[in-house]
């Protein structure tokens, strides 16, 4: 049989106290307890331990030794529970998330900000991408959850409404469209338009709102990366359809924003996470300041706004 780690801690405490009665009382145990457990220790391994006599305890040459080692295992016990408890109560850990880049640079930088004055032993590993491999992220448990457009049903994956994102139409500084406060996607139709590439969430949205006005015509040129589409604007070479919390990645360059209309067009964001899992705790964590963020309705880009219901 194995020397137990009751029986290691009692003998730990016996050996510093120099005796049972200030042990038992450290230890909140009776003596005959106490002394019992040093008792199986001993003859779990074979050799004397303590000398005792009616006053005191004294440690024989094998109890020095099995002090020393019974030391560092109580300990390393004690500092591993500590940490594991850290990390139950979200206080240690990774949070995981994969998210688009809009996500990423500007909706999510000042939670993350908050969270980590919190929760400081906490890191956190942003993964950026596309909806389809934020998506896949997410199943294959790489990220703990993602925070992305809604994309195909999967019965993988449970959807959590977030926020919602308004298309705005970018323009060149001085083009004449730019003089009115609001434009229809007839309007954008009229002139060269400025893609997202394919693969992106955007411009699904962007082809199906000019699909519903009957203007189906190929982009004049387009880009994967949305500050590229910018600098594109900025130069005069056409005009473009984005989400509000895209428009701080732009940049500097010489454009301007106006409401979009007929029809209408926002994405939803959502957090995703994989069905039936049980999320780590600090990924839970971060998720339920995520929520208290929506619920109290804190701060997002205009033309971004908190799904409350």
């Amino acid at each position: 049989m194995d020397a137990t780690l009751r029986q290691l801690a009692a003998y730990v405490a016996v050996a510093k106290s120099a005796g049972f009665t200030a042990a038992a009382a450290q230890l909140h145990l009776s003596q005959s307890t106490l002394s019992r457990a040093v008792a199986d220790l001993e003859r779990v391994l074979g050799v004397r331990l303590l000398e005792r006599d009616t006053r005191n305890v004294q440690l024989t040459a094998a109890g020095v030794e099995t002090l020393r080692v019974a030391e560092q295992i109580v300990d390393a016990h004690r500092s591993g529970m500590k940490e594991l408890r850290r990390y139950l109560l979200g206080e240690s850990g990774v949070v995981a998330m994969a998210t688009l880049p809009s996500v990423a640079a500007v909706l999510l930088p000042g939670l993350i900000s908050a969270f980590r004055r919190e929760r400081p032993e906490v890191s956190v590993r942003i993964m950026d991408g596309l909806e389809r491999a934020v998506l896949g992220r997410v199943l294959s448990g790489d990220a703990d959850f993602a925070v992305t457009t809604v994309g195909a049903a999967s019965d993988r994956l449970e959807h959590r409404p977030l926020i919602r994102d308004r298309f705005r139409a970018v323009l060149p500084e001085g083009h004449p469209l730019a003089e009115r406060d609001e434009l229809t996607w007839e309007d954008l139709a009229t002139e060269p338009f400025l893609a997202v590439g394919p693969e992106s969430s955007v411009r699904r949205l962007t082809d199906a709102a000019f699909a519903q006005v009957g203007a189906g015509a190929a982009p004049a040129a387009e880009a994967s990366n949305v500050a590229t589409v910018g600098g594109l604007v900025a130069a005069g070479l056409g005009v473009s359809a984005l989400p509000a919390l895209v428009l701080p990645l732009l940049g500097p360059g010489r454009v301007v924003h106006r409401e979009l209309v007929a029809p209408v067009v926002e994405r939803r964001l959502d957090v995703v996470v994989r069905a039936r899992r049980t999320l780590p705790p600090a990924a839970a964590a971060f998720l339920d300041l995520l929520q208290e963020a929506r619920t109290e309705g804190r701060d997002v880009p205009p033309g971004a706004s908190w799904i409350t219901r």
